[in-house]
């Protein structure tokens, strides 16, 4: 196989492997020795979940984050140069969606390397799928901003792209902020959207709801320190 950037995807919490991820992204895990991960500890976790005979002293693992010089990860795909695989792993779900990744990704077409995507679950679109939402036209917004002015501000930006251009807006938050985020929701939405929170999604907890904006003040479920999808729509 041509030496190529593999983008393999990770479980969305304590998940099994099985329950969503192909065995074909265990054989090509297999055949990879140099990884580009996020988290070096949480990588070598994720790798022997995969297969527990997997030597970890054997690889080679490169951090990107949010610390890394952006002028030395271009010499991360050195190994593909050579003929080496080399893996992209994410903290949670899809490298490069939501995630640092994509810095690697865009140097790695710039030099006409082979990039391949795996399978495996996106909470962006796994939510959208359960929401009920406009799966046509939609928006991933990442972060709203963390300043309570702001928010309210780029909330009503959302407001108007729904009503306006028909699209489904979709937004993630710090954990230890969610039940804040859902509040502002609440206060400066009109009635005539609707919101739904996607919660551990694949997990054996997950839940997946959706009601009109006003509602979510009598029905809140506990999501304190639980990774949460949210979107708006009519």
């Amino acid at each position: 196989m041509q030496p190529s950037l593999f983008l393999i995807p990770v479980t969305l919490g304590e998940t099994t492997i099985e329950r969503v991820l192909p065995s074909y992204n265990k054989e090509i895990i297999l055949q990879t020795k140099h990884f580009i991960v996020e988290n070096i500890r949480t990588a070598r976790r994720f790798l022997k979940k995969v297969d527990a005979s997997i030597d970890i002293d054997e690889l080679t693992f490169y951090e990107l984050n949010k610390h890394t010089n952006l002028e030395q990860i271009e010499t991360y795909l050195t190994p593909i140069s050579k003929g080496f695989h080399i893996g992209i792993i994410s903290e949670a779900g899809c490298p490069a969606i939501a995630d640092p990744g994509s810095d690697i990704v865009a140097i790695a077409q710039r030099k006409n390397y082979n990039v391949i995507p795996l399978i495996g679950p996106s909470s962006i679109l796994l939510s959208l799928m359960a929401s009920g939402f406009n799966g046509q036209s939609f928006a991933f917004q990442g972060y709203l901003p963390v300043d309570s002015g702001e928010r309210v501000k780029k909330i009503k930006q959302l407001e108007h792209r729904i009503l306006n251009e028909d699209q489904t807006q979709i937004f993630i938050e710090t954990p230890y902020r969610n039940l804040k985020i859902v509040e502002d929701l609440i206060k400066n939405c009109p009635s005539s959207l609707k919101l739904c929170i996607a919660m551990n999604i694949t997990c054996e907890d997950e839940y997946i709801k959706t009601l009109p904006v006003k509602e979510w003040s009598k029905k809140l479920p506990d999501m304190a320190k639980k990774p949460c999808i949210f979107l708006l729509y009519k």
